[in-house]
């Protein structure tokens, strides 16, 4: 779908997200792989647009537009009080999925159901202060890349111990790919699912637009689409 134009119409998502979902199968996977609707840098139509795709799991890069985006859905009685006129089928499951800072947590606490990018005790303790028992992720950096977050895989087993002992639910490990060759990412995502298998977590977050193929095959159970799904990201003024 490079160089597309975007469509928000639940039509056109709900067409490109059956197409993901065919990519998935031939790769090797099923229902088993969650299809997390990655809307960074689109308006809240895409949320909405998502939702009426039968897409509710949708993630966030940064902590103010998942703020801006979540009252504006509010306010459109989509995800709130039944009484008020809030569709109960159709609400958001927000997924962080930036580089988290531990002064947004606050303020982000009430909203996100899960948090992917644990990468630091310091980020682990704040959201367990803000949010206790909160279901999160432990990110890896596979691949050394400096700009990337994410812990040194050899550091995971003991985050994943401290998160845990402070009453959070390691539900699994998520990584991001390198950039080019999608199959560049294959050893990566190997390595992440070995590790998630010898600590015991079900949640394997890799795979996105582009090589979602190779981390379907290695194990994931979570693909991250943007692009795929809505179009070409704006650009930002």
């Amino acid at each position: 779908m490079s160089g597309a134009s975007s469509d928000l119409s639940a039509e056109a998502v709900a067409e490109r997200a059956a197409a993901v979902r065919a990519r998935i199968l031939a790769a090797g996977g099923g229902a088993e792989v969650t299809l997390l609707a990655v809307t960074k840098g689109f308006g809240p139509d895409a949320v909405t647009a998502a939702l009426a795709a039968g897409l509710p799991a949708v993630g966030e890069n940064y902590a103010q537009e998942l703020i801006d985006k979540a009252g504006v859905i509010a306010g459109l009685g989509v995800g709130g009080d039944p009484a008020a006129g809030a569709d109960p089928s159709a609400v958001p499951q927000w997924h962080f999925i930036g580089r988290l800072q531990r002064n947004k947590v606050r303020h982000l606490a009430t909203l996100v159901a899960l948090w992917q990018t644990v990468d630091r005790t310091e980020v682990a303790t704040e959201i367990a202060k803000r949010a206790p028992g909160a279901s999160v992720l432990v990110q890896l950096n596979l691949s050394d890349e400096p700009q990337k977050g994410g812990c040194r895989p050899g550091d995971a087993p003991a985050l994943v111990e401290h998160a845990q002992g402070l009453g959070l639910d390691v539900q699994g490990l998520m990584g991001v790919g390198p950039a080019g060759s999608p199959d560049a990412a294959r050893p990566g995502f190997r390595a992440l699912v070995r590790m998630a298998d010898r600590l015991g977590l079900a949640v394997r977050s890799i795979g996105m637009s582009a090589d979602l193929e190779v981390a379907v095959q290695e194990g994931s159970t979570m693909v991250r689409i943007g692009r795929d799904l809505f179009g070409e990201r704006p650009r930002r003024p």
